[in-house]
């Protein structure tokens, strides 16, 4: 089947997008983009931090956290200041958060995303001081260090202020270093692995597990539900289990997924497979267009020649309503088609993108949709 794409756009932001019409068979995917091993997953860390170097876009001397943060790291240095006498603005409390690697060894750098937590105005030109990163567990798997990359800006001035996305928000480039390292296991205590479907489908499961047993030429592989399959693992697949799994990712199937058709309100697009099928159906439209219109007028009392609290302009508003209704009505006949021919005879009689919408949704309350409609 060959794929083929609509896009019917709007002046408006509103964006119409419905991939094409064809046969019913899907193209072969590997294994590798259908999903993952179960074990096999990166953990997310996160720390908290002094950020410094600022030029005065720090946080206020009201923020007692920063203010007990600078006290302590001068502590370190046998610098003894109260933090009650720490007045500057050039210092922000930060969090600081980054994702472990599955298989991260010591040494390994990472990126972070270094996050204003107090009232600073900008982190443009700040350091990050050594942060540890810590783990659900408590225990501490990276240090984070290092200049931060802010892609904005933020200036003030009598009121006056120019800003250019978040600057509150910063990042730094392999900026953690990680000084516990941590392996995935994929292979369980039985011998076995579990691969998951990132989309979860018992015909796609059936698949792979057949995929498997032809590739290896023996019963290896079997379908646990819709989203796992259980794959024994032998003894010369244990040796070199690297290979074993990878001569596993690089097998395709032909994935199986149920029609669905999805609409976003808010933008108003819709994205459909060009095999999603609508049953006979007969669809007439009409449009009907509501306006208020008011007229400020100002009444001046031209000839009146007095002054006094009594006298003075009045201001007087006039409203009118315009019903404007189309005299020829859309109609549509549409006998086991799909969803892209569908669109297409819409279109045809300029049909917008939120109408569209509207008809979708009572064809699917109709029945005659034959897939499973999804609102955002």
């Amino acid at each position: 089947m060959q794929l083929s794409t609509f896009v019917f756009s709007r002046i408006l932001p509103a964006l119409l997008l419905c991939l094409g019409a064809g046969a019913a068979q899907a193209d072969m995917v590997r294994l590798k983009d259908l999903g993952k091993f179960a074990g096999w997953r990166e953990n997310a860390l996160v720390g908290y931090g002094l950020v410094t170097g600022l030029a005065n876009t720090g946080d206020s001397p009201g923020n007692k956290a920063t203010r007990q943060s600078i006290a302590n790291v001068l502590a370190q240095f046998d610098v003894v200041v109260q933090p009650d006498l720490v007045l500057s603005r050039n210092a922000a409390a930060v969090m600081v958060t980054a994702r472990l690697p599955a298989t991260a060894r010591e040494g390994d750098t990472m990126d972070v995303t270094v996050t204003s937590i107090g009232d600073a105005r900008s982190l443009v030109g700040g350091t990050l001081l050594t942060a540890p990163l810590k783990a659900p567990n408590g225990k501490v798997y990276a240090l984070a260090q290092g200049a931060l990359f802010v892609g904005g800006y933020k200036y003030d001035l009598n009121g006056n202020v120019a800003q250019k996305n978040h600057p509150t928000v910063g990042s730094i480039p392999a900026g953690a270093t990680v000084e516990i390292g941590v392996k995935a296991n994929i292979l369980q205590s039985d011998n076995t692995m579990v691969f998951t479907l990132s989309d979860a489908d018992f015909t796609t499961s059936s698949r792979i597990a057949a995929a498997i047993n032809a590739a290896f030429g023996q019963p290896l592989a079997k379908p646990q539900d819709a989203e796992g399959v259980e794959i024994r693992v032998p003894d010369t697949g244990r040796e070199f289990l690297v290979d074993f799994v990878a001569k596993i990712e690089k097998l395709s199937v032909e994935p199986d997924n149920r029609a669905r058709v999805v609409v976003d309100e808010r933008t108003g697009t819709i994205v459909s497979g060009g095999d999603v099928r609508i049953a006979k159906v007969v669809i007439s439209h009409g449009d009907l267009k509501l306006s208020i219109i008011t007229d400020n007028t100002v009444s001046q009392p031209i000839l009146v020649r007095q002054t006094g609290p009594n006298v003075r302009t009045e201001l007087v508003s006039n409203s009118r309503i315009n019903v404007a209704e189309k005299e020829e009505t859309g109609y549509v006949s549409a006998s086991n088609n799909t969803v892209a021919d569908l669109i297409q005879a819409l279109t045809r009689i300029k049909t917008n993108t939120r109408d569209i919408i509207s008809i979708l949704r009572a064809v699917k309350a109709a029945g005659a949709l034959r897939a499973d409609l999804v609102i955002q």
